[in-house]
């Protein structure tokens, strides 16, 4: 597949911006279509995983048009969504409390929230390191965090299947129900995503303790799971 050089710096977090409004109507069907639904799943487990009591806040970064937020509240916890992009926060209009925000200059105060989520969008912030900093600065101590982000499965025709499904059918898929340009940036941008271990180690860093990795299905999605350190 041909590629173009990836943008960097202000120049990244603009294109991010402008492509997630133009893509926001029809993001969570394509979305279905990529995972076969089983990011409903993921999600899920992710939201268990923070292990907090009822009615807990939980901020969920880039949070889209909602569904991590939504599953925050089937499972009894209260959610405020923030993204970058006006277009998905606008789409995602039922999630009561949303704002509109870079995730490394977040809006809010040290320690507001029990947990943190965030979904599939790590290899889209601008400077990773800021993010987890502020990330650990909004997140009480003893708070939890819990990470999904893609993932590639390490051998075999599972990896040989999953890199002909990312790599050439989704771009296909998104060129067909919504914006060619942003389904072909999708495969590509997992370039500026770290290695699992250089993203632990930049959650450790940033003031999380008790870091966890896990791979979903073979490597079809990771998690990340931490604490925030007292």
């Amino acid at each position: 597949m041909p590629t173009t050089p990836l943008p960097q710096g202000e120049e990244k977090t603009k294109q991010v911006r402008a492509m997630f409004d133009a893509i926001a109507s029809r993001y969570e069907f394509v979305n279905k279509l990529m995972t076969f639904g089983l990011d409903v799943r993921w999600r899920r487990r992710a939201v268990l995983d923070l292990r907090l009591p009822p009615a807990s806040i939980v901020l969920d970064i880039a949070a889209g048009t909602g569904d991590f937020t939504r599953e925050l509240t089937r499972q009894g916890q209260q959610p405020v969504a923030t993204d970058l992009s006006y277009g998905m926060l606008h789409v995602g209009r039922s999630m009561q409390h949303r704002v509109q925000a870079d995730a490394s200059r977040l809006p809010f105060l040290d320690a507001s929230f029990d947990g943190i989520t965030c979904g599939y969008a790590l290899r889209n912030f601008t400077d990773l390191a800021t993010t987890f900093h502020e990330m650990a600065r909004v997140t009480r101590p003893g708070g939890r965090l819990s990470i999904l982000e893609v993932c590639e499965p390490e051998a075999g025709l599972l990896r040989a299947g999953f890199r002909i499904w990312f790599r050439r059918v989704v771009p296909f898929i998104g060129s067909l129900v919504s914006n060619r340009a942003a389904y072909h940036y999708l495969p590509q941008s997992t370039a500026y995503l770290p290695s699992s271990s250089e993203i632990m180690r930049m959650l450790n860093n940033s003031g999380f303790s008790g870091v966890n990795h896990r791979r979903i299905m073979g490597g079809l999605s990771q998690q990340f799971i931490a604490t925030r350190a007292r």
